[in-house]
């Protein structure tokens, strides 16, 4: 137990001082402060150090940094890299080969629809398009407020549900256009009452 303390104390001494960045909606980049993300980075290396002696073991220390950032900007897939001694591009190429892995911001609710045949026939471009009115964003972008994802799926596997709508991991099968409208309601509520109860 001494030696898991020692480390963690190197891991917080080493990222000391530092500050990052992270780019914005518009392609800028605000500094974070770096008691905001020493956390992240403590986590992240100890993931690392678990993992990086293992072989085959990038994905699932990219699936941890992405619980713990929420996403994979290239400011932490550069980080993965030097730390497992990976090169940058297998990396990103990994990262972007794989849809479970994200290198934006994703809401803190994520619609993802299926368009697979038996979903599109049952009218899933019709979902998909009073999404993206209601939600007043495109596919694969992030409401203002960083409530909402919006994306698509090729198939989810509930070919008998079609047409599937999966928010987060809640399965909404047969969902239609006029459910949209409670659907977004019902979870803005529940934040609502959230964000009350913390005051």
């Amino acid at each position: 137990m001494a030696g898991d303390t020692n480390f963690t104390n190197d891991i917080e001494e080493s990222h000391k001082g530092h500050s990052y960045q992270t780019a914005d909606a518009q392609g800028g980049f605000d500094v974070i402060k770096s008691d905001e993300l020493t956390g992240k980075y403590m986590n992240l290396d100890l993931v690392i150090n678990r993992y990086a002696n293992e072989r085959g073991q990038l994905i699932r220390i990219l699936q941890k940094a992405q619980d713990i950032f929420g996403y994979l900007p290239e400011e932490v897939q550069a980080y993965i890299a030097e730390r497992t001694g990976t090169p940058v591009s297998e990396v990103h190429g990994v990262v972007t080969f794989y849809s479970l892995f994200s290198t934006e911001p994703k809401g803190k609710n994520v619609f993802n629809l299926c368009m697979g045949t038996a979903c599109y026939v049952n009218g899933a471009q019709e979902l998909m398009d009073a999404l993206k009115r209601r939600l007043n964003i495109d596919e694969g972008e992030t409401t203002p407020d960083k409530l909402f994802t919006l994306k698509s799926a090729r198939c989810i596997g509930a070919c008998g549900l079609a047409p599937v709508l999966v928010i987060n991991e809640d399965v909404h099968g047969k969902t239609s256009s006029s459910d949209i409208e409670k659907i977004i309601q019902s979870i803005r509520k529940k934040g609502e009452k959230s964000a009350n109860k913390k005051h």
